[in-house]
């Protein structure tokens, strides 16, 4: 099973749906898409780096988080997997080479600072191979 699961404050700011979200994440082969709407300073529980969308997403497909891989380009999506014990994969792709050289040049501080990809990729595609080569 391949879950999305990703922040869009758009939604709340009625810029776009999270029907269109959902379309758009299926169109590229996802099987259930998890959407967290709010924006930055709503202090949800769903918005990344907080777990809840990874714990949903755990519950309602009877999934075992630490059997997972998290794919993504952003700092948060390593936070989050690393809290639920995930494998970590940072694509260089999108905001991934920012996320990749705040790392390497120390630019993250507490927590951000204490976790580190399992591997970095290329593209999702170097990221997949990487995990079926497991």
């Amino acid at each position: 099973m391949i879950c999305s699961f990703t922040n869009q404050s758009g939604i709340s700011r009625g810029e776009v749906t999270s029907e269109e979200y959902e379309q758009e994440l299926k169109g590229f082969g996802f099987d259930r898409v998890y959407l967290c709407p709010h924006q930055h300073h709503e202090e949800c529980r769903c918005r990344k780096p907080s777990i809840g969308m990874l714990l949903q997403a755990a519950k309602e497909n009877n999934l075992d988080l630490k059997d997972c891989v998290v794919i993504g380009d952003r700092w948060t999506d390593m936070l989050a997997a690393s809290e639920v014990g995930c494998l970590k994969i940072l694509v260089i792709t999108g905001a991934g080479k920012e996320a990749l050289n705040k790392y390497q040049n120390h630019e993250y501080f507490g927590q951000w600072s204490m976790v580190s990809p399992d591997f970095v990729a290329r593209d999702f595609q170097e990221a997949a191979n990487w995990v079926l080569s497991r």
